[in-house]
């Protein structure tokens, strides 16, 4: 069976959480014999076929980038090519412009949606777009959202409640065995006692300007790793509050970053809005056994890290509250170490990366023994949307 994955980036371009959790899905399926591929926009894109692990990736020339929405003419022709190859077509929302590809590409294939996120910062945007996007939700056939925490608490997918099934996001733990142990070494002799670790992109909807405040006349070492648009931000706050105990260390490789997650005391993750649905770097704390201080923003933070078990939740943007959940773990080590036994132990049997493929695989072999009939239904009555309505 042939699956083609539509997102707005991915790898090599970008390394996300949606990005890894596509590279997660499309490597977990093809024991159940599913072939992916992926096809997204690249600023550059290559002439032939990318081979990344065992899926392939085919890129369409990016032309312009509004309001977090890539657009491009040549990623039409790509997609109608592509889409009748496949027996499934896999969307990942939000991504506006993908609407415009199905409606125009009429393939008549069997649609499954992942829903990652709400559109939650381009409000008056979204009042323009919500037509389309109702109708292309319509449309799909399966809908996929990764918490029944998000399922609960988004406006959006209440409306689609009768085709939309749960399956967490998953990891596969062999991939993360690559650890560096020279820096493994370096970053344990750096900090004997240990330290707080933050990983990911420095995006406006992490709450690392939470953080920072949380970490205001303590002394405990806090490890911030990754870039981003929020970086240089974050770095005169910290200075400006005189933070000796919080290091930038920049983006690392995955041998070093899978170092410092084995060598941390606690994943920190102060996330404050909805535009965090999940969190990969969250479940790669607990895939490591770590404790994990998060925020309830009716995602799925909540879902991995449970308060009192995994760890510890606080209210969002309460750098207090934050500051205090920091140190009581830090101050009781015995508690510590049986959150993070928790945290390892729900990985085990919810979040790995075999689960989620054999869930997604049953809903492609489903989909595609439909009656064709039933599939082509809903163009019926459909207008194809041109690329001049772009």
């Amino acid at each position: 069976m042939r699956v083609l994955h539509l997102f707005k980036t991915y790898q090599p371009d970008s390394m996300g959480g949606i990005e890894q959790t596509i590279f997660q899905l499309c490597e977990a399926c093809k024991p159940w014999g599913v072939e992916s591929s992926v096809l997204t926009l690249s600023r550059q894109p290559a002439a032939q076929p990318l081979r990344i692990a065992n899926h392939q990736v085919h890129q369409a020339k990016l032309d312009v980038n509004l309001a977090s929405t890539g657009l491009s003419r040549e990623v039409f022709q790509h997609f109608r090519h592509l889409a009748q190859e496949a027996d499934i077509v896999h969307y990942h929302f939000p991504w506006p412009l993908m609407d415009l590809l199905h409606f125009n590409a009429r393939h008549g294939k069997p649609s499954v949606l992942s829903y990652h996120s709400d559109i939650v910062r381009q409000r008056f945007l979204l009042q323009l777009y919500r037509p389309l996007m109702h109708r292309f939700l319509g449309a799909m056939d399966q809908i996929v959202t990764a918490s029944p925490n998000y399922l609960a608490t988004s406006d959006i997918l209440a409306r689609y409640r009768h085709k939309t099934q749960v399956i967490p996001y998953g990891l596969d733990k062999t991939g993360y065995n690559n650890i560096d142990p020279p820096r493994l070494a370096h970053w344990q002799t750096q900090f004997p006692d240990g330290f707080f670790l933050f990983v990911g992109v420095m995006r406006y909807y992490k709450g690392l300007h939470i953080l920072l405040d949380a970490c205001k006349d303590t002394h405990y070492p806090v490890l911030i790793v990754g870039a981003g648009p929020m970086e240089k931000r974050l770095r005169r706050q910290a200075d400006q509050l005189q933070l000796q105990n919080v290091h930038f260390v920049g983006p690392l490789p995955d041998a070093e970053k899978n170092a410092l997650l084995q060598a941390c005391r606690v994943l920190v993750f102060p996330s404050h809005l909805r535009s965090e649905a999940f969190g990969i770097s969250l479940l790669e704390g607990a895939m490591f056994g770590k404790p994990m201080i998060s925020s309830e923003i009716g995602t799925g933070t909540t879902y991995i890290n449970i308060h009192g078990e995994t760890g510890l939740v606080v209210p969002p943007s309460d750098a207090a509250a934050l500051r205090g959940a920091m140190q009581h773990l830090w101050n009781d080590r015995l508690l510590s170490t049986r959150m993070g036994q928790a945290a390892a132990q729900r990985y085990q049997s919810l979040f790995t990366a075999e689960r989620m493929g054999q869930s997604f695989s049953t809903i492609y072999q489903r989909l595609a023994g439909a009656p064709k009939l039933s599939l082509q239904t809903q163009y019926q009555t459909e207008r194809p949307i041109s690329e001049r309505e772009l």
